[in-house]
C-alpha cells in the first residue's frame, strides 16, 4: 500500500502542476493586462526556439541563395534591386549592422520577421474574435510550417508575413473608423507592402474587391479613409516610381524573362503543384487544431464508437456573441480571394506560379476558420493546441542532431545547398590579402555564385554579375575596375561558356588559376568543385 502510495504521488504532483499551468495560461489569455505579454512571451519563445532548431538542422548547409542576396543588396541602400522593390534589402542591410554575418544571424533574422508578423496577426484577430480565440490563432500560425521549418530564408515572400498582415490591420481599422487618419495609414502600409514585392498587388486587389463586396461598402466608399488612403500610397510611392522609370521598369523585365510560360499545359501543371503545395502545409495547424476542438472528456470512446459526433462536438447551435461579424467578412473575403485568385490568374496568362508566392497568402487561413461563428473553442482546446506546438518544437529540437547527417548523406550532390562557397571566399580573400595587402573590394559573376561570396567573404565584397541586367546598379564596371576584382566561374556549370566569355574580354593584365572546394561535416563530405578563378588588380591609372 506504501509503495502503491508513493507512484501516485509524484503523478498527482505533476498532474496538479499541469492543471495550475493551464489554469494560469487560460487566466492570462484572456486579460486585457496580461495577455499582451502571453502572446509576446509566446512569440518570443517560438523565435528562440526555432532560430537554434534550424541552425542545428542546416549545420551542414550553407545559406540559401535568397538570403545572401538580401545580405547583399543591403549593402548599398537603393531604391531598388532590379528584381525587386528595396524594403527586403534595406531590412537586411540594418539587421547586419546590428548582429554578425553568420548562419544563425540570418535564421534569426527569418525568425525575428515571422514572429513580428505573429503579433500583427494576433492584432488583427483582436478585431474579429475575442482574446481566447485571438491567442488560439497565434497558437496555430506557430504550428505552420511557414512560422517554423519552411520560413528558414528570409527573403522578400518572408518579409511580406510582416506587410501585408500591416496592411490588413490598417485595412481593418480604416473600414471600422472611416477618419483620415486611418485613410493615411492604410496608405502608408500600402506603400510599405508595395516597396516589399510588386506580389502584394495581389493583396491590394483582394483588398479592394473585399471593400467593394463587402455589404458594408457604402458606409467605407463614403467616407475620406479609401481616397486619402490612395492618394496617400501614390506619394509615398513616387520615389520609387520615378527609380522604375530611370531603369527602365527593369524588374518588370525580369519578371516577364523569369516567369512567363508559353505551355498552358506546364502552367497547368505548375498550378496544381501550386495548389497542393499550400494545402498540405495548412493541413498541419488546421488538423491540429480542429482535433483539439472536437476533442472532449470521452475523446478516446467517441473515436471508436461514433467519430460524427465527436466531431459534432466542436460546433454550436449558438452563434459566438464576442465576434464583429462585419470585420470576420473581410477576412473571409480577402482570404477567399488570395487563395483562388492566383491559381486563376496563372492559368489564365500563363504564369510560372512558384510554391513558394503562397507564403504570404494564407496567414488569415487560422482567423477565417476561428472566426467561424458556430464554432465552440472550450478552454481546454487552446492548452492542447499550446502542448501540442511546445512538444513538437522540442522533439524537433532533439532530433535536429541526428536529422543532419542523414539529410546530407542523401543530398550531398546538391550544389546549391551544400555548396563550398564558405571555403571558397575564404580562400579568395585570403589570396587577395596575400597578393595585394589591402581589402577585396568586388567579386564578379553569376549572382548564384557572388552573392554567397559576399556573404561569407570578412571583406563583404560587391557583387558584380555581368549577364544580369538587373544587378548592374549594386556595383557598376567601372568601379570593379578601379579597385580590381576577382572573377568567378564554376566548372562545369550551366552557364561557364557565357561566364568565361566575359572573363576573357574583361580581365586583361590579371591571372587566371583553378580552386577547387568541398563541404565537411562530421565524416561527410560533399563533392569537388571546380571554379575558374581570375584575379584582376586595381586600376592604377
Amino acid at each position: 500500500m506504501i509503495e502503491a502510495a508513493s507512484s501516485i504521488a509524484p503523478r498527482s504532483v505533476t498532474g496538479a502542476i499541469g492543471q495550475r499551468a493551464a489554469a494560469g495560461l487560460l487566466a492570462c489569455a484572456v486579460n486585457r493586462k496580461s495577455s499582451p505579454w502571453l502572446v509576446a512571451g509566446f512569440v518570443a519563445l517560438h523565435v528562440l526556439l526555432w532560430t537554434v532548431i534550424l541552425t542545428r538542422l542546416r549545420a551542414a548547409q550553407e545559406i540559401h541563395f535568397d538570403v545572401a542576396e538580401a545580405f547583399a543588396w543591403g549593402q548599398k541602400f537603393l531604391l531598388g534591386y532590379g528584381k525587386h522593390p528595396p524594403l527586403s534589402g534595406w531590412v537586411a542591410g540594418a539587421w547586419f549592422m546590428l548582429f554578425p554575418v553568420t548562419d544563425w544571424s540570418t535564421y534569426a533574422l527569418a525568425m525575428v520577421t515571422v514572429g513580428v508578423g505573429m503579433m500583427i496577426c494576433w492584432t488583427i484577430a483582436l478585431r474579429v474574435v475575442d482574446r481566447r480565440r485571438a491567442f488560439l490563432v497565434v497558437v496555430m500560425l506557430a504550428i505552420y510550417p511557414i512560422f517554423n521549418l519552411k520560413g528558414f530564408k528570409y527573403n522578400a515572400d518572408l518579409l511580406q508575413l510582416v506587410t501585408l498582415p500591416l496592411l490588413m490591420l490598417a485595412y481593418l481599422d480604416a473600414f471600422d473608423e472611416r477618419t483620415v487618419r486611418s485613410g493615411i495609414w492604410l496608405g502608408l502600409a500600402g506603400a510599405l507592402a508595395l516597396m516589399t514585392k510588386y506580389w502584394v498587388l495581389t493583396m491590394i486587389g483582394a483588398i479592394g474587391l473585399a471593400a467593394l463586396i463587402h455589404p458594408a461598402r457604402l458606409a467605407f466608399l463614403r467616407s475620406p479613409a479609401p481616397w486619402i488612403a490612395i492618394a496617400t500610397l501614390v506619394v509615398v510611392m513616387l520615389p520609387h516610381f520615378i527609380w522604375l522609370m530611370q531603369v527602365d521598369f527593369l524588374p518588370f523585365t525580369y519578371a516577364s524573362e523569369t516567369y512567363s510560360l508559353s505551355s498552358r499545359v506546364e502552367s497547368a501543371k505548375l498550378v496544381l503543384g501550386y495548389m497542393g503545395h499550400n494545402v498540405a502545409l495548412l493541413a498541419l495547424p488546421l488538423t491540429v487544431t480542429a482535433l483539439a476542438l472536437a476533442w472532449g472528456p470521452h475523446g478516446h470512446r467517441l473515436l471508436r464508437r461514433d467519430p460524427l459526433a465527436l466531431v459534432a462536438g466542436a460546433w454550436s447551435h449558438d452563434t459566438n456573441a464576442n465576434m464583429r461579424t462585419q470585420q470576420a467578412c473581410n477576412i473571409w473575403i480577402v482570404q477567399i480571394i488570395v487563395a483562388i485568385g492566383p491559381p486563376i490568374g496563372a492559368l489564365v496568362f500563363s504564369i510560372y506560379l512558384k510554391t513558394d508566392w503562397g507564403i504570404s497568402l494564407f496567414f488569415l487561413t487560422p482567423l477565417a476558420m476561428i472566426a467561424i461563428p458556430q464554432l465552440r473553442v472550450r478552454q481546454a482546446a487552446l492548452v492542447r493546441a499550446v502542448v501540442t506546438w511546445l512538444v513538437v518544437s522540442l522533439i524537433v529540437l532533439a532530433a535536429a542532431p541526428l536529422i543532419v547527417p542523414i539529410t546530407m548523406r542523401r543530398n550531398a550532390v546538391a550544389q546549391f545547398t551544400y555548396g563550398s562557397h564558405s571555403e571558397l571566399a575564404r580562400q579568395l580573400t585570403e589570396l587577395w590579402h596575400q597578393r595585394f595587402h589591402s581589402s577585396w573590394k568586388v567579386v564578379v559573376g553569376s549572382s548564384d555564385v557572388s552573392d554567397p561570396i559576399t556573404f561569407y567573404s570578412p571583406d563583404h565584397p560587391a557583387p558584380l554579375s555581368p549577364s544580369e541586367v538587373w544587378s548592374y546598379e549594386l556595383t557598376p564596371l567601372d568601379e570593379a575596375k578601379r579597385y580590381g576584382f576577382i572573377g568567378v566561374c564554376e566548372v562545369n556549370a550551366w552557364n561557364q561558356q557565357e561566364c568565361e566569355a566575359w572573363m576573357r574580354q574583361n580581365t586583361a593584365g590579371g591571372d587566371e588559376m583553378t580552386l577547387t572546394t568541398r563541404r565537411l561535416f562530421r565524416g561527410s563530405a560533399t563533392p569537388v568543385t571546380a571554379w575558374h578563378v581570375y584575379v584582376v588588380p586595381a586600376d592604377r591609372g
